[in-house]
C-alpha cells in the first residue's frame, strides 16, 4: 500500500516546521501547499554516506599491464570525431 504524503498549509509549515523537519528526517513526505496548490516537498536527505576508506578495494580489482597503452589509431580517431 502506498501512503500518501501529508499535505500542509504554509502557514501551518511555518508555525511547526521543526516538527515537519522531524517527521521528514524519519522518511515521511511533507506537501507544503499554498492556497491548496502544492508548492514544495519537505523529504529526508537520507542517511550520511560512509567516509571513503582508501585501499578497500585492493586485491579485489585487476587491471590489464597494458592499460595504460597507446589506443589504436583507428579507435583514437573514432574518439577524436575523425572518422566520419
Amino acid at each position: 500500500m502506498v501512503k500518501m504524503p501529508k499535505t500542509v498549509n504554509l502557514y501551518e509549515a511555518k508555525t511547526h516546521l521543526s516538527e515537519l523537519v522531524e517527521r521528514a528526517a524519519r522518511g515521511e513526505e511533507v506537501v507544503i501547499a499554498k492556497a491548496g496548490l502544492p508548492r514544495a516537498r519537505l523529504v529526508s536527505l537520507g542517511r550520511p554516506s560512509r567516509p571513503r576508506r582508501p585501499g578497500a578495494w585492493k586485491g579485489r580489482l585487476v587491471m590489464s599491464p597494458d592499460f595504460d597503452a597507446p589506443l589504436p589509431d583507428d579507435l583514437l580517431a573514432a574518439f577524436e570525431g575523425r572518422n566520419r
